[in-house]
């Protein structure tokens, strides 16, 4: 058993890494990616071209989830005067520059997006008797992650501010977050379909493509929905079902220890969820409906980043007979946020 210096766990959940990279780590797997993985990312950087990996931030073009909505723009004020088209002239009689200067109100996780290492946890008891929420490396609700309510004890909690002062989402940022991204095809194989990609279909595409995947990488899994998102961000009569695309089966045993073993420090896919969008219907013997998620965040502390736009490199590198890239896609460095917008580029 390893225990924390500060005595936040006393045994950790099995098939987890708390601790492995010290009792107040907050990026996890991340710590990987080391200077000789950062230089193997870079060697695969062969033709000079980039790919946007994120789809426009206002894309959903209609709503998918109903708690996340696509940001509001409006413009910044001088005094009375909105500042868009402003002449400085107004203050600076003479003067013939112009300025315009915005603002946005953004729902952090609408669009191509990461969740930070507390976007999810667990009730977990960690050997005192009282199952916690609690999220990765023995970090807790209300000590490290305020919110105004403790709704297991159905009190208000204490006042703010608000936010991640444990494994924000700026911790994710300051590493840099580049890597050598490794393209799995699902869509090659199975279409735009809703289909569970288990341990042993995941196997078969893997040999199929001769994808191999080493510690350090960050796994990107290419459904198409991001262009049947980008087909409806065109025309909004366009249906867009989140649950008619494939994904990972993280009700698959075999699946999940495999992630563990992969050495793999990020999970992104162009789907909404990376594995199969949950209907909340199935639940593992511990009590998880999103199982993937637990494994993940919650477990071994890998990120994951969804809605991500994948199809564009996917198809080059298939034409190319390559499944390497150099993966580069730190989120907004915003204190205390638990997701954020990435503006991610794929470089081959």
């Amino acid at each position: 058993m390893i225990e924390a210096d500060d005595k936040r766990w006393q045994q950790r959940p099995e098939g987890s890494n708390w601790g492995d990279f010290g009792p107040d780590d907050q990026i996890g797997r991340l710590n990987l990616i080391t200077p000789e993985r950062r230089r193997a990312a870079a060697a695969e950087v062969r033709e000079g071209i980039a790919f946007c990996l994120s789809l426009p931030l206002d894309c959903p073009r209609v709503q998918i989830n109903p708690r996340r909505f696509p940001p509001e723009m409006s413009f910044s004020m001088r005094g009375d005067d909105p500042a868009m088209n402003y002449p400085y002239g107004r203050m600076f009689p003479g003067q013939k520059d112009v300025v315009c200067d915005d603002r946005a109100l953004l729902s952090l996780q609408y669009s191509t997006q990461w969740d930070s290492l507390c976007h999810m946890g667990f009730l977990y008891d960690d050997g005192r008797g009282e199952e916690e929420a609690t999220y990765y490396n023995g970090y807790r609700a209300h000590d490290h992650v305020h919110g105004p309510f403790d709704y297991l004890h159905d009190r208000a909690a204490k006042d703010g501010p608000y936010g991640a002062a444990r494994l924000g989402i700026e911790t994710l940022a300051e590493t840099g977050l580049q890597a050598r991204g490794v393209m799995i095809d699902l869509f090659a194989h199975v279409g735009l379909e809703a289909e569970r990609i288990g341990y042993d279909r995941l196997m078969r595409i893997l040999e199929e493509d001769k994808v191999e995947v080493e510690e350090g990488d960050v796994l990107c899994f290419r459904t198409g929905f991001d262009r049947a998102l980008l087909a409806q961000y065109v025309d909004v009569s366009v249906p867009v079902d989140p649950h008619r695309c494939s994904g990972l089966d993280g009700f698959d045993d075999r699946l999940l220890q495999w992630i563990t073993d992969s050495g793999a420090v990020a999970l992104v896919s162009d789907n909404e969820a990376v594995e199969c969008m949950p209907d909340f219907k199935r639940e593992t013997p511990h009590g998880s409906r999103v199982p993937l998620h637990n494994h993940c965040l919650f477990k071994l502390g890998i990120p994951l980043g969804e809605m991500f736009l994948l199809s564009d490199l996917a198809d080059w590198l298939r034409a190319n007979g390559r499944s390497r890239f150099l993966f580069t896609a730190p989120p907004l460095r915003l204190p205390g946020a638990v997701g954020s917008p990435v503006t991610g580029v794929g470089t081959v």
